[in-house]
Order: C-alpha cells, then sequence, then structure tokens
C-alpha cells in the first residue's frame, strides 16, 4: 500500500491511498471461507458448498467491503503516524472512484479531500485587562428570594368568603333565554377558576365576596377572551370552544386560598432536612450564601464569555470553510446547502473557540483525573438534586447517581469537557489582567443587551 498526500494550501490536502491485490486478497478469501461454512444452499450439505460457487454469488461485494476497510484503516494510521490534524473526516473527491472495474482490475488508487486544522498562536499576557464583575446583593433580593422560599412551600387552605387571589371549585353551565341553564349547553361539574386571571375588572369584582353555594352569571367571552383559558375551565379541547361565547353561571362549591409559608422550625425542616437549621438567623444567614453563591456563578460565567471572546481575538487563523460546508452537508443528509450557509457562521464560531480551547489545554499540560471527573459529576448531581427540592440528599445517594452518569459514554464525554473548559477558563486568567468593579444587579443585566 502506498499513501501520499499533497497539500494544496495552508487547510487542505489531497491524500492518495494505492490498494494493491496483496493489501485486501488475504481478508476476502477468509471472509469468503467462513461464509462457505455457514452457508445454507440448496442442493449441498452445510459447509459443503463448492468455494467457487461462494466467490461468484459474494465475491464482488465482499472484496469491495474488504478494501473499504482496508482504506480506513489504513487513512487513520497514516493521519496518526504521521501527526495530521484534520477537520471533520476524510471526503472522497468526487466521481474518482466511479470507474473501478473490480473484475479486471487488481490495484485502486482512492484520493480523499482533507481539511487540515490550523497553526496559530494565542497571543495573551498582562498586558490584556479583563473585567470580574462583582455582583452587590441587594435587600430586594434577598427579600425575593426568601419570598420564593415561603412561596414554593406555601399550601392552599379552606376559605369562607372569596378574594381577588383566591381559587374557586365548582360547576360552570352555559345559559340560555331568561339566564336559565341549557339542557344541551356546554358544561363542567368540577372546573377551577382563578379570581385573579379573570380579565374584565368589574366582572372579577363579581367573584369577590362570595360563599359556598353562591352563583355568578358573567359573560364567558368578556372574562376569559383565551380560547385555551375557555377550554381549560369548560374541560374541553380548543378547536370545540372556538364560537363559543354568550353567558354562563359559575357555582361555588369550595374556595381555597394560597398561605405562604411561615418563617418556622417545620419550614427549615422542610428545605434543609430535621435540625440543620435552628432559628431564623441561621436561615437567613444561609439565605445570603446561597445568594452570593448564584452571583458568584453569574459573574463567573460573564467572566469566562469574555475570556474567551479575548482569546479568539488574540488568535488569528482562517478555516478551510468550502471543506467544512461539504462535510457538514454530508454529515447532514437532512440539511440542505442554504441551511448550511445560514447556519455555517455559528458553527465555525464555535470550532475556532473549541480549536482554541484545545490549543490552550495542550500548551498548559491541562489533563483531567478520575478523581477530578467524579467530583464534577457529583457536583452535577447536588444542583439537579437542589433543582428538585432534595437539599438533604445524603453523600451516599449524591455519589451513587454520580457514578451511574459517568457510564453513559455521552453524559462522561459532556462532564470531561466542562472540566477540561473550567481549566483553560483558569489559565486564561492566570494569563491576563483582571480588575474588580463592582456593580448593581441592574448594571450587571446591562452588560449583556449590547
Amino acid at each position: 500500500m502506498n499513501i501520499t498526500r499533497e497539500n494544496t494550501d495552508n487547510l487542505n490536502a489531497i491524500l492518495k491511498i494505492e490498494v494493491v491485490r496483496d493489501d485486501y486478497e488475504g481478508s476476502v478469501e477468509k471472509v469468503l471461507r467462513d461464509y462457505r461454512k455457514k452457508a445454507n444452499i440448496k442442493g449441498f450439505r452445510p459447509g459443503m458448498v463448492p468455494f467457487g460457487l461462494i466467490k461468484k454469488m459474494y465475491g464482488r461485494a465482499v472484496q469491495i467491503d474488504e478494501i473499504n476497510k482496508v482504506v480506513t484503516e489504513n487513512i487513520q494510521k497514516y493521519l496518526t503516524d504521521e501527526k495530521v490534524e484534520i477537520l471533520g473526516d476524510p471526503l472522497p473527491r468526487p466521481d474518482e472512484s466511479e470507474n473501478f472495474d473490480f473484475d479486471a482490475m487488481e490495484s485502486f488508487t482512492f484520493s480523499f479531500d482533507l481539511g487540515l486544522a490550523p497553526v496559530f498562536e494565542t497571543k495573551l499576557s498582562k498586558k490584556n485587562k479583563v473585567t470580574w464583575y462583582e455582583i452587590a446583593a441587594d435587600e430586594k433580593m434577598k427579600n425575593d428570594y426568601l419570598d420564593n422560599y415561603t412561596r414554593r412551600y406555601g399550601s392552599f387552605e379552606k376559605a369562607d368568603v372569596s378574594e381577588e387571589k383566591d381559587v374557586l371549585k365548582g360547576k360552570i353551565e352555559a345559559l340560555g333565554e331568561n339566564d336559565n341553564p341549557m339542557p344541551d349547553g356546554l358544561f363542567a361539574d368540577d372546573t377551577t377558576l382563578s379570581v385573579e386571571l379573570v380579565k374584565d375588572k368589574k366582572i372579577q369584582k363579581q367573584f369577590i365576596g362570595k360563599k359556598e353555594n353562591e352563583t355568578i352569571i358573567f359573560d364567558l367571552r368578556k372574562a376569559f377572551p383565551n380560547d385555551y383559558e375557555i377550554a381549560g375551565l369548560l374541560k374541553r379541547k380548543k378547536e370545540e370552544i372556538e364560537k363559543t361565547d354568550g353567558k354562563f353561571m359559575f357555582t361555588i362549591n369550595e374556595i381555597s386560598r394560597f398561605r405562604k409559608a411561615e418563617l418556622n422550625q417545620e419550614l427549615f425542616d422542610r428545605i434543609y432536612g430535621e435540625g440543620v437549621v435552628k432559628s431564623e438567623e441561621e436561615f437567613r444567614s444561609l439565605i445570603d450564601e446561597e445568594i452570593a453563591a448564584t452571583l458568584r456563578s453569574e459573574s463567573e460565567y460573564k467572566l469566562s464569555m469574555d475570556l474567551r471572546k479575548l482569546a479568539l481575538e488574540k488568535s488569528e487563523f482562517e478555516l478551510p470553510e468550502e471543506f467544512l460546508k461539504r462535510w457538514l452537508l454530508k454529515v447532514n443528509e437532512n440539511n440542505t446547502e442554504e441551511q448550511i450557509e445560514k447556519e455555517f457562521s455559528n458553527f465555525a464560531q464555535d470550532l475556532r473557540w473549541q480549536l482554541v480551547r484545545n490549543k490552550i489545554a495542550r500548551d498548559n499540560e491541562i489533563k483531567i483525573t478520575e478523581e477530578e471527573l467524579r467530583k464534577e459529576a457529583e457536583n452535577i448531581t447536588r444542583q439537579q438534586f437542589r433543582q428538585y427540592g432534595l437539599f438533604y440528599a445524603t453523600d451516599e445517594q449524591v455519589t451513587n447517581y454520580a457514578n451511574e452518569t459517568l457510564k453513559r459514554e455521552e453524559d462522561a464525554k459532556r462532564i470531561a469537557d466542562k472540566v477540561v473548559e473550567e481549566k483553560v477558563i483558569q489559565a486564561l486568567k492566570d494569563l491576563v489582567k483582571l480588575e474588580t468593579k463592582t456593580v448593581t444587579t441592574a448594571e450587571f443585566n446591562k452588560l449583556f443587551e449590547s
């Protein structure tokens, strides 16, 4: 076998592979003999089919398959041995293999286009300044955080007289002449109505100050102009109520009022586990820590975006764009050339960062240990548990869940990429000069508007 590479420019190359009979003949023979052992052909005992017949029946297909295997394996070996970094996958050159006569020819030359990874330097130093935005927590944020907890762990309780924010359960039915229920009209025996969601203020007032078993007659469309709200109220599909209007009567069966949870030991135990927090002071202190962690995470995100942008600006290189567009079209068979063209700039930006990130990782000898991978999986698990309100999950539960996550190849790769990204960002922090600036949340949010 003979493999040659011709660089057409700094970003593109043509790889030619000459395959001769000796490269594939042995494997073709072996596969065909295996076929002979297993062949079940009428008129012959198993394993006794003449080899010539097997070759005549399967020889061409096996030959092509084995040649393709030889080509694929040797391309990969060549790229590895020669340390050729490519983008995407080798692409067969159009039309060059369409005229092969596999019956008459014993040697074949295959040609592939390669997209070469660019060679570049990332020029960063302490002369480059990046701002670390420290977000100051205010009282409103602390109160909102506290309010969110009391709402999340609040509950509905029965009320005697309805108020604006109450939920009413009862029966709704369409009315006809003289405001009498229509025998064949729309109705729902057990439905729920939120007084606060009634759009017409005059109608909304009709629902306030009512008791159980009282009725309210109202214009359905004025109260709820949205078809989806009416469909939910009448427990019908949206298509069934598109022309529904007129007067309806709601009979109250039950009045429910939402009460936020009180700041007491019961709430502390529900959130953090029994006895972990023993006073309101400790509770508020933990809230301050959670807010600080959230704000620090937002600051870290902004800093990582700014460092990434700076690293890209300081890394000048081109990409083999035409090759990459061909490759994207090949691996995304459902996409058109127009779609690839439209989305290419975003793909190219992500690829540029991946190349820069990998170079920084190599230059700084960044590696990942099994311990780091496991620890990150556990951190992600804890965050997921907290999102579902599982604040008091045990270390054993977290570890077991994280280990199961790492057994899934795709999840393990995603977590490994996250660890590498964080280490690269840390390396960038060490390379540049960080300047701290304290901002309010409003000022920080404005940074993302430009």
